[in-house]
């Protein structure tokens, strides 16, 4: 696995969070809507598919992979649109969105009106694991997306997706699980949850929640031949998580450098 490019890739896309790139007024330019339960993510791309534009907005207007706040995701997704606009000085016309696997029809439908209604045609609706195989590039194994509030898990083979699903468990978890143990509110879980430097006292606690995370991806794969583990998602950037999970599993599980951005560039290479 390239994971050269991989992470080359993705350091461009933290890049252009801060930095501001100049394209051409015929530039063709490639978005990606993300709609996470924690945070909403627009990437953009050049047309040879490099980052020039990246930002992002903390929003709670997603619960377990479905839309429960429809006005509120499509103003976070109008003004991330706006803010990439003023920062390429183009419009913006078209992305692409993702959805977890198993999305019913309804959430799919609300998904592309949330873009839609941000003003852009909506030219591709994928799953998110496929979305971010795109990146990966992986032939044969699985990826595993773990968001704030649900585990897509994808399994290909030849390069072809064989078998898909989406589980109800995610980062909301491990910060019930640091709340509980410390006796705070969760609001302060989730804080202490992104410092890289405490992350590695809290690991033990929450351990076991990985480990189920863990026993899910088995089952979801247990009828597949998979020998590599490619985990992305905000929750896996949590240190050791990686690690956990290939004890727990057996099979050799890697993450590349910042797994939260990995699914919204490759929806992005999708418009």
């Amino acid at each position: 696995m390239e994971y050269e490019r991989i992470n080359s890739l993705i350091k461009a896309a933290e890049k252009t969070l801060t930095q501001v790139v100049q394209v051409s007024k015929d530039e063709e330019l490639l978005v990606g809507v993300d709609l996470g339960t924690a945070y909403i993510v627009l990437v953009v791309l050049d047309s040879e598919k490099n980052p020039v534009a990246c930002e992002m907005e903390s929003a709670e207007v997603l619960r377990d992979g479905l839309v429960v706040d429809y006005l509120g995701a499509l103003q976070t997704v109008r003004r991330l649109k706006e803010r990439a606009e003023e920062r390429l000085g183009r419009t913006l016309t078209k992305a692409a969105t993702a959805i977890p696997p198993g999305t019913i029809e309804n959430n799919i439908k609300t998904h592309v009106h949330v873009v839609e209604g941000a003003g852009m045609e909506v030219t591709n609706v994928l799953d998110e694991p496929t979305a971010s195989n795109k990146v990966i590039g992986l032939k044969n194994g699985a990826i595993v997306d773990v968001g704030g509030g649900t585990t897509g898990i994808s399994v290909f083979k030849d390069g072809e997706v064989v078998h898909v699903t989406d589980e109800p468990t995610g980062g909301i978890h491990l910060s019930l699980c640091i709340a509980g143990n410390a006796n705070i509110a969760l609001e302060e879980a989730e804080e202490i949850k992104k410092k890289r430097e405490r992350q590695g006292d809290l690991l033990p606690v929450i351990t076991p929640i990985i480990q189920n995370m863990a026993r899910i991806v088995s089952e979801a794969i247990e009828e597949y031949d998979v020998e590599e583990i490619h985990v992305v998602g905000g929750t896996c950037a949590f240190e050791g998580f990686e690690n956990v999970m290939e004890k727990e599993l057996g099979i050799k599980t890697v993450k590349p450098i910042n797994p939260f951005l990995v699914t919204p560039i490759g929806i992005a290479m999708n418009c």
